[in-house]
Order: C-alpha cells, then structure tokens, then sequence
C-alpha cells in the first residue's frame, strides 16, 4: 500500500456501504487556495449557472460550475491529487477515469437534491456502475448548512428508474421509500478538507442549505478505465489521470492563485 493508500478493511466498507469518508485528507493550505480562487478569480463568473432541481415556483437554485474536460488550473490538479486518486483506484480495483469535475456553491438559502444516483444518470455513457464521485469538502459540512445524505448500502439494490425533476433526475420515490425504511440514512458531516467517496448507485440527496455558513465543495467523476463506454463520444470525453504529488498540487494552487490576482487587477 502506498503512502496515500487506504487499508483493505475500508475498501471492503465501500463495497459494502457504499460510500466512504477520509478526513481532513487535503492539506489546509490547499482547501484554503482552492476556496478562495472559486470565490475571488474572475474568470469564472461567466461558467457559473444555476440548477433549478425542483417543481414549481418558490424553489431554491443550486448554484455550479460544470466542466466536462479535466482543465490545467488547480480545480484540474486537485482531481489529479495523489491523495484522492490512490484510494479511488484501490476502491475501483482499476486505473481512474475523469469524467467531469462540478464546483458546488451552496451558499445560504441555495437549493438542495432529490434522492438520486449518478448511474442513474450515467448508465446510458458507461455499461458497468463502476463509476464514482468524490467530493472535497471546501467548507465544513454538517447539517445545518444540508450536508450530503447518503443511504448506507443502497449500492447493493442497483440501479434504479429515474424521472426528471426540475433541472435533475429523481430516484423512483417508492423504490427510495423501501430503501430508506430498511437501510440507514446517513448525514456525511465533514470537516473541510475531507474527502467522500460514493458509488454510482449510492442514493444520495441535500437539503436546502438555510443557514449563515456556505458549503462549498468540488465533486469529481470518475470510471473505472476499464469500464467500456456506451457511446462512442463518451470515450473522447475520458481523461486517463495522472498523478500530482503534495508539491505538485500546491504549486498549481499557487500558480492560479498569482493568475487570479494578475486578472482581478487587469479588470
């Protein structure tokens, strides 16, 4: 096992629960960069969008940015991070492939998810549901501040119908009644920095976020190299990683960090 490895008890959890959590996995430093460069580079003021993910009037928007490449700023060398890639390999027993990265900006009074599961998205792209999200807490997660839920080896029931929901899907609702009557619905409180990994058909949802505290996180994507694509265009969409090191990380947290400050006082 290498220094970034995790122990074959929790890779046996995953497969079992269906999700995982590191702590505080990321250095603070680079939380720190990472955070402020989503909130302060002006650059990305114009991939931000919003997510209706719900019916009717009176809901809340989810605010992102969505990237289907793997980009050379740090958002990029954070999923190529050697401290979240090692473990996703041992979890997919496979070399990772990216897929999409989203930063989340659950700021207060933003919206949440219905009950979900990315394969449920992506089954049409990928034929096995060897496919996982990890998500960087960039700001503390709790409860208060609607925290990932997850239901605790709802991986194990596969892959449910989906029906669309605003701007989402949503897990069939009496399948996802069944689920949470007889599994156990977990909130992924966290520490900024940690790292929550979850399979392709873990259900998960949020809530709203109606506190005073943000939380805001990136969510990679992954498949497992090996997992053939359904769609001859998904495949040129893949970026096979590699691996960044501590150093290599920070450096490209500073460097976009010394970018975004040059652009805020061009502007």
């Amino acid at each position: 096992m290498s220094a970034n490895g995790i122990g074959s008890e929790q890779v046996q959890r995953f497969a079992e629960d269906g999700y995982l959590i590191l702590e505080e996995l990321i250095d603070p430093e680079v939380v720190e960069f990472v955070l402020r460069i989503a909130k302060e580079d002006p650059s990305l003021a114009a991939e931000i969008s919003d997510n209706k993910n719900y019916e009717g009037e009176g809901g809340m928007d989810t605010r992102l940015i969505y990237r289907a490449e793997l980009t050379d700023d740090v958002f990029g060398a954070l999923a190529r991070s050697a401290r979240i890639v090692e473990p996703l390999e041992q979890l997919f027993d496979d070399a990772a492939s990216h897929y999409y990265t989203l930063n989340m900006r659950k700021d207060p009074n933003t919206g949440g998810w219905q009950w979900h599961q990315d394969y449920g998205y992506h089954y049409q792209e990928f034929f096995y549901p060897n496919f996982i999200s990890v998500m960087v807490a960039l700001d503390p997660a709790n409860r208060d501040n609607g925290c990932l839920r997850v239901i605790r080896g709802s991986n194990r029931i596969g892959r449910l119908n989906h029906a669309k929901f605003g701007s989402q899907r949503q897990a069939d609702p009496e399948r996802v009644e069944i689920a949470l009557r007889e599994m156990d619905e977990v909130h992924c409180e966290m520490p900024a920095g940690s790292v929550l990994y979850f399979h392709g058909n873990t259900l998960h949802a949020s809530d709203p976020n109606l506190s005073s505290q943000g939380r805001w996180s990136m969510i990679y994507a992954y498949a497992g190299s090996s997992n053939p694509c359904v769609k001859p265009d998904v495949q040129e969409k893949l970026s096979r990683v590699e691996k960044l090191d501590d150093e290599g990380l920070r450096a490209a947290a500073q460097r976009h960090w010394e970018e975004a400050n040059e652009a805020g006082e061009e502007a």
